[in-house]
């Protein structure tokens, strides 16, 4: 299980004590992606080693005259940055966090380095545009202008317009009544004779009345 970590001449025991000790710390979906171990000029009986999974960076220091093996680790979305500094007898690998703090290996085999920088690059390249597409995830979510086709790909859409609110129609004006106006002239002229006739006595004062009364019923 361990042989694909001893590709760079790392020490097979360290790797060993590494792995053993790093499986049962991954969590759901988190998978080795590689693992440096420390190599001083004289004395090496105790390396510290570095181990990157897909999800964090982890530093084991041994204890207890190696019987035992502390860790601290760093989780990717918290490393603003990973520096490499090759030296005559080795190198060193340095982290720095979102809060300042620094963690660091040195007398790592420059291979091993370079190596670790390699993988660190690409982990915090993916960070990124995994950072990237929550952002725009969560403008999306706000204003509902993008969309994520892919993770290679996004569209962005105007704002909908505001639905225009159809006018009202205009209310129809109910028909005017227009009530019959009788011709002032021709009806006083038909009262005239209605009362000449009655004052000479051509008509009775019943037909006078019934007739002045059918003549008004039209005003």
């Amino acid at each position: 299980m361990i042989e694909k970590f001893l590709n760079d001449q790392q020490d097979a025991a360290a790797v060993e004590k590494v792995y053993t000790r790093l499986v049962d710390l991954l969590t759901t979906g988190e998978e080795i992606l590689y693992i440096a171990v420390q190599k001083k000029p004289l004395v090496n009986l105790f390396p510290d080693c570095i181990a990157l999974t897909n999800k964090r960076v982890l530093f084991f220091t041994p204890a207890n005259l190696g019987l035992s093996i502390k860790f601290i680790d760093f989780v990717w979305k918290d490393i603003v940055d990973v520096h490499t500094k090759e030296e005559i007898i080795g190198a060193v690998f340095t982290v720095k966090t979102v809060n300042g703090a620094e963690m660091g290996v040195d007398y790592l085999p420059k291979v091993q380095a370079r190596k670790l920088y390699q993988y660190s690059q690409e982990r915090k390249e993916a960070e990124r545009e995994a950072r990237r597409l929550r952002e725009l995830e969560e403008k999306r979510a706000e204003s509902g202008a993008v969309m994520i086709d892919s993770p290679g790909h996004v569209a962005i859409q105007p704002p909908a317009p505001a639905p225009v609110a159809a006018p009202e129609p205009a209310p129809i004006p109910e028909p005017v009544k227009e009530e019959p106006v009788a011709k002032p002239d021709e009806l006083t002229e038909k009262l005239k004779k209605l009362k000449m006739l009655f004052d000479n006595s051509l008509i009775s004062q019943e037909e006078y009345n019934q007739k002045k009364l059918e003549l008004l019923k039209d005003l």
